[in-house]
């Protein structure tokens, strides 16, 4: 592997010796190695470095970390298909997809998720280099990217980074320089995010075309929050949960027998019809409901969610998240399910009570995460620094109003024929429920006009599906397709 320096502005920061906790502004490293694809060797340059945010004079406010993979045996160059991926929170690092998904190196875990030591990074035979670049982006507070004091001293407003808008605002900006220096205007281009990047991407898709006039093919959600759904509350929020019930009951083997002998991909479809069709009006009369149905609809909540008709009535129906984490296996195991990933198991200090005391899963994915990443930023990526990686970083209190990313999106695709979303999710994910996924899709474009341009794939995991080889495998794949189909291969932009 061959390392050197590309730009350094700020060469009096050592940055192993320094006294100060600093970063540099504007800076790259570059390696190049090889990966094998699919049977394919796939030679490719890494960069990782700074860029620096300008505000609308022109100061330096803040400066992100990146890391942007190029492959270098491709005739296309740079018109190859160009990926920018961002992760969620808000407050999230770009690690998780970076090292686990899409890039050419992922964690070494077994083959459902689950920690290794000694901990670190393997190649990833899966990644879709081979068919795109990909530039994972930390946004601020994340990673190593954090603001930039003026010459006094003083830091920028917290309040021009840390919201809905704001975020969107300042990373479209980012991404126009980024795709001007590294001369990618005419590359096909795409945006996924995870989790809170779903709401990032929505509202990305139209801050980039009508505030930096950059059209893309393609907007990748990967198990999004939509938060006109998400912690929303009241009758649809929560009728929207039943079938991730069915899903992580069904794992568990909680289910009657009749739905358990059933493969999950054939039981979630009837979960769905009843959650839509029955347990939605329900739980939306309240004490109107009449008691024969109310009893109805009890019942069959019982047989879709593997909990006691009981303790479905004590929850006046309604029925949180938590208590479903705490309440599925309380009287068989007395152990608690993740929330992001339902597969995993906990173990709280008492059985009773209404939600568990720790996030399994988050912790077991944190035993790899952190001490891969900084591993392989310092001995494959070349860059070495005291300042600490924030996995998850603190961005104040995120300012959430105006939050208009699903109609944002809905915009975007109407002023641009070329441009198709596409939209991946684990059954098993408690945080941002599968069937809320489509729920939204379905509502983006309420006219149905544009429902051929969008696209569904589900998996058999969490909410990060690409910890389970099989699914990191087929969730490739599906991004290989989606990439393909979305290609404009010569056609016009017009309807």
């Amino acid at each position: 592997m061959k390392i050197s320096l590309v730009y350094l502005f700020l060469a009096a920061f050592a940055f192993s010796f320094s006294q100060d906790l600093q970063i540099p502004v504007d800076t790259a490293y570059i390696t190049n190695s090889s990966v094998n694809i699919k049977g394919e060797t796939v030679d490719y340059q890494a960069a990782t470095g700074f860029q620096p945010v300008w505000n609308d004079e022109g100061n330096i406010i803040a400066s992100l970390y990146y890391t942007y993979y190029k492959r270098t045996n491709d005739s296309n160059g740079n018109n190859r298909p160009l990926i920018f991926s961002f992760n969620g929170g808000p407050g999230s690092a770009s690690v998780w997809m970076h090292i686990a998904y899409t890039g050419p190196k992922i964690l070494k875990i077994d083959n459902e998720g689950y920690p290794i030591q000694p901990y670190g990074v393997k190649d990833n035979p899966n990644s879709i280099l081979d068919v795109a670049d990909i530039v994972f982006v930390n946004p601020v507070n994340t990673g190593y990217s954090r603001k930039i004091a003026d010459k006094e001293g003083n830091m920028p407003d917290d309040k021009l980074f840390f919201g809905v808008n704001a975020d969107i605002a300042y990373l479209a900006s980012w991404m126009n320089t980024f795709v001007t220096r590294n001369n990618r205007w005419q590359s096909p281009k795409y945006i996924v995010g995870e989790s809170y990047g779903g709401t990032r991407v929505m509202g990305l898709a139209l801050e980039l075309q009508n505030s930096q006039w950059m059209y893309l093919n393609g907007v990748i959600m990967v198990s999004p929050a939509d938060y006109k759904v998400l912690r929303v509350g009241g009758p649809l929020s929560s009728s929207l949960n039943l079938p991730y019930y069915t899903a992580a009951a069904w794992y568990h083997k909680q289910l009657p027998s009749e739905l358990q002998s059933k493969d999950l991909l054939d039981i979630l479809p009837e979960a769905e019809k009843f959650a839509i069709d029955e347990l939605l009006p329900a739980l939306a009369k309240g004490w109107n409901l009449p008691e024969t149905e109310k009893k109805a609809v009890v019942e069959k909540m019982s047989y879709y969610s593997g909990l006691s008709e009981k303790v479905i009535l004590q929850q006046n129906l309604d029925v949180p998240n938590r208590f479903f984490w705490k309440e599925l296996l309380r009287d068989e195991t007395g152990q608690t399910i993740g929330r992001l990933d339902s597969r995993y198991i906990g173990i709280d200090r008492v059985e009773t009570g209404t939600s568990p005391d720790y996030s399994a899963e988050l912790t077991s994915w944190l035993h790899s995460f952190a001490p891969a990443i900084n591993y392989y930023i310092k001995n494959d990526l070349g860059f070495e620094t005291d300042v600490k990686y924030n996995v998850f970083g603190n961005v104040g209190n995120w300012d959430r109003n105006n939050d208009n990313t699903r109609e944002d999106l809905r915009q975007a695709m109407a002023q641009n024929p070329y441009l198709k979303v596409l939209t991946q999710s684990g059954y098993y994910d408690g945080a941002t429920t599968y069937f809320s996924a489509k729920y939204s899709q379905w509502q983006v474009d309420p006219s149905g006009k544009m429902k051929d341009r969008f696209s569904f794939k589900g998996y058999r995991s969490g909410h990060m599906m690409y910890l389970r080889n099989e699914d990191l495998i087929k969730a490739n794949d599906d991004l290989r397709e989606f990439i393909e189909n979305s290609s404009a291969k010569g056609k016009s932009a017009k309807y």
